[in-house]
C-alpha cells in the first residue's frame, strides 16, 4: 500500500547550514522557536531566572547534538523534545519553590483571548478581577503534577495536536487524552471558586 511521505521539513536549509557551522542559521532557527520554547518552559517553572537559564541549556544541547540530527523528525519537534526533557530533569532535581510569586504571568495566558474581553482596558474593576482570575490559574496549574501541567501547556496553550505530544513525550494518545482529561477536572475544580467569587 502506497503511503504518503512525510511533508518535508521548512527549516531543512537552515538546518544544513547550521550543521556545516554557520551559526547565523542556527540563530535564525533560536529566533523561530525561542518564544514558543520560553512559553512552555515558563509554564512549567513559573519563575524567570530559571525559564531564562534552562533556555539558555536547552540552546546549548541542541547546539552541541545538531551534527546528530538525522531529520527523522522535523527539527521543531526535535528541539522541543530536548526542551522538554531539559525541563522535566530540572523539575525532578528542583525541589518545590514555596511562596512562588503568582505576578510571574506568561504572556501566553495574558493574551489568552478565553480571559480577555476589549471593553477590559475602560472597565478597571473588570480588569483587576481578571487579573486575579489570571493568577488563581497560574496557582491551579503549579499544583498539577510535573506530566499533567506538561500536557496543558503544550495542548491547550501552545496548540500542539494530540499526536505530535505523544511523539514528543514518547507516550500513547490514549495516555495523553487520560492526563488532560484529569489536569482539567484539577484545573476546574480549583477555579471553580475564583470564578463564582468574582463574576
Amino acid at each position: 500500500m502506497f503511503r504518503p511521505s512525510r511533508p518535508p521539513d521548512p527549516d531543512q536549509d537552515l538546518v544544513t547550514r547550521a550543521q556545516e557551522g554557520d551559526t547565523r542559521a542556527f540563530d535564525a532557527l533560536i529566533l523561530k522557536y525561542g518564544n514558543k520554547l520560553h512559553g512552555l518552559v515558563y509554564n512549567m517553572t513559573s519563575h524567570h531566572e530559571d525559564t531564562h537559564d534552562l533556555l539558555q541549556e536547552i540552546f546549548a544541547k541542541a547546539y552541541q547534538s545538531l551534527r546528530k540530527f538525522r531529520g527523522n523528525s522535523t527539527f521543531y519537534t526535535w528541539i522541543y523534545q530536548i526542551a522538554v526533557n531539559q525541563t522535566l530533569n530540572f523539575l525532578k532535581k528542583r525541589k518545590r519553590r514555596r511562596g512562588l510569586s503568582l505576578t510571574e504571568l506568561d504572556q501566553t495566558l495574558q493574551k489568552d483571548p478565553a480571559l480577555i474581553d476589549s471593553t477590559n482596558e475602560a472597565n478597571p474593576e473588570r480588569q483587576s478581577r481578571l487579573n486575579e482570575l489570571q493568577k488563581s490559574l497560574n496557582a491551579a496549574m503549579m499544583k498539577l503534577s510535573d506530566s499533567h501541567r506538561m500536557v496543558v501547556t503544550m495542548y491547550d496553550i501552545q496548540g500542539i495536536s494530540h499526536g505530535e505530544i505523544a511523539g514528543m513525550l514518547k507516550v500513547s494518545e490514549g495516555t495523553v487524552r487520560s492526563r488532560l482529561h484529569y489536569a482539567h477536572i484539577q484545573l476546574q475544580a480549583a477555579l471553580q471558586d475564583s470564578w463564582d467569587e468574582r463574576f
